[in-house]
C-alpha cells in the first residue's frame, strides 16, 4: 500500500473500524455495521460515504432495499480491509478507540520502522502540519508506540523517532511501499 492510501482512508475516524468489520464478515449493511462498530449514525455514515468514494466499498447490485442499501468490498478494499483487520487486532482493546481512530497516528507508523527525523517525517505525510504531526508524535510517545532518541552527533542536537513496541508491529502489518 502507498502513503497516498493510507492518509486518504485514515482521516474519517471509523474508516478502518468499517473496513475490519467488513473483513470480520459482518453484513454489509449500515444498521449491522453500525451497532458492532459502536460509532454514532453521523459519524459512520461519513465513513461509509468516504470509502465509497476512496472506491473501496461498493453498493452490491441487486441486494438490498433501495432505502437499506447492501455494500460490498472492492478488490482495492479487500486489500485494504485486511490491513484495517491486522491493525484492529494488534491494537489493545484499551487503546484502539482513543489512538487509531485520530487521523495521523497510521501514516506515521508507517513511515517510521526507521529512525527518522521530524522533517523526514513531515516530507513523507506532505499534507500534515506541523502542529498536527507534533500532537500524533507526543500520542504515540505517550503510549510507547514510538521512541524517540536523541541525536547528539547533530549540531544542534536533533530528536529521532522510531514506532516501538505494539507501533512497529502495526508499521509492519501496513506494509508500505515509498
Amino acid at each position: 500500500m502507498n502513503i497516498e492510501t493510507i492518509i486518504r482512508v485514515t482521516s474519517r475516524a471509523w474508516s478502518l473500524e468499517i473496513l475490519s468489520l467488513m473483513f470480520d464478515g459482518i453484513a454489509g449493511r449500515q444498521a449491522p455495521l453500525l451497532s458492532a462498530s459502536g460509532a454514532s449514525r453521523t459519524a459512520f455514515t461519513q465513513s461509509l460515504h468516504h470509502l465509497i468514494d476512496l472506491e473501496l466499498l461498493e453498493r452490491n447490485p441487486g441486494h438490498g432495499h433501495p432505502l437499506r442499501p447492501e455494500y460490498r468490498l472492492t478488490a482495492k478494499g479487500a486489500e485494504v480491509a485486511a490491513i484495517a483487520h491486522k491493525i484492529k487486532i494488534l491494537t489493545p482493546l484499551h487503546t484502539r478507540n482513543a489512538i487509531i481512530r485520530r487521523a495521523w497516528i497510521i501514516p506515521v507508523l508507517a513511515v517510521s520502522q526507521k529512525p527518522r527525523y521530524f522533517s523526514e517525517i513531515k516530507s513523507d505525510l506532505c499534507s500534515v502540519t506541523d502542529r498536527a504531526l507534533s500532537q500524533t508524535l507526543q500520542r504515540l510517545q505517550a503510549n510507547d508506540w514510538l521512541k524517540r532518541d536523541v541525536d547528539i552527533e547533530q549540531s544542534p542536537p536533533r530528536p529521532l523517532y522510531q514506532a516501538a513496541n505494539t507501533g512497529i508491529e502495526i508499521s509492519q502489518a501496513v506494509d508500505l511501499v515509498l
